[in-house]
Parts: structure tokens; sequence; C-alpha cells
């Protein structure tokens, strides 16, 4: 998929792709090996501000969906970031997500949703993937979701 249509599929959702952000800790955003991109956790990121909180506290459930289709949108920059370009894309793999949230707080899986459908409505078939949605009682920076990425990815 050229950046182009993955640009153009996101406008039509109304979304833009932001600027890759640089870690906050000793690791980097992208490794590339054996034919897979591994995106380090990337956090909940909406127009711009850190989306903080905990689900089933202080955060909505819409709201927690808008956060991990941010935390979706930052793997996506990070990944034309380290790829130059979408083309190389094949298929997403797994997401792993993680949702700050309390005890008694169990849609976790529909919070995640707001990545794992970005990636189908981004790349189609090749969007459709593995995935782990688990609550956690705290997340780096306060947020509210964080969200990690398996991507294989063609060669250069």
């Amino acid at each position: 998929m050229t950046d182009a249509e993955v640009e153009a599929k996101l406008a039509a959702l109304g979304l833009t792709l932001p600027a890759p952000a640089a870690p906050v800790a000793a690791y980097v955003p992208v490794v590339i090996a054996g034919g897979l991109a591994h995106v380090s956790g990337q956090v909940s990121f909406v127009n711009g501000e850190l989306v903080k909180g905990r689900l089933g506290e202080d955060v909505s459930l819409e709201d927690g969906v808008h956060a991990a289709q941010g935390c979706g949108l930052m793997i996506l920059a990070q990944l034309k970031a380290a790829l130059g370009s979408f083309e190389r894309v094949e298929r997403i793999v797994k997401l792993g997500g993680f949702v700050n949230s309390t005890g008694d707080f169990t849609d976790q899986p529909k919070v995640v949703n707001g990545a794992s459908e970005l990636m189908v409505a981004v790349f189609g078939e090749a969007g459709k993937h593995a995935r782990s949605a688990v609550g956690v009682p705290a997340l780096p920076l306060g947020v509210a979701v964080e969200v990690d990425a398996i991507v294989a990815v063609r060669p250069a």
C-alpha cells in the first residue's frame, strides 16, 4: 500500500498521521529483525496531548477507544519513519494492548478495538491481526492506554 493510499484512508476517517514520538527511556521505537518490525509500546496521544487516567475511574470507554486509536496512529507513524514507506508493510501480525484500568473494569477488548479497527480500516485484510488486551494498574506517564505491534515487512 502506498503512502498516499494510507494517508487517503486516514483522511477519510478524519485522521492524520502524527510526527513519530521520541522514546522516553532507553529503547528504540522500532526494531526490524527476521522480516518483522517490532514496534515499541506507543502511549495514548490524541491531538498532540497525552490521554491520562484510568478506565473505570476517570476515563470513559469512548475516550479509551480514542486513546487506543491514538496509539495505533503513533504505531503507523513509527512504522513509516523506520521503513521509509508503507509499501513495505506486508501484514499487521499482532497488537498488544495495555489499558490502565480499575480492578472491576472488564472492557479492555472494547478499548483496544480503537487500535485494531484502525489497522483494518487502513490495511484491509492485511490489517487483521492476533491481539491481547490486558488491564493494568498503571502505565508510563499515567497514560490510559499503551499499544505495541509486530508487523511483517517486505525487504527494503
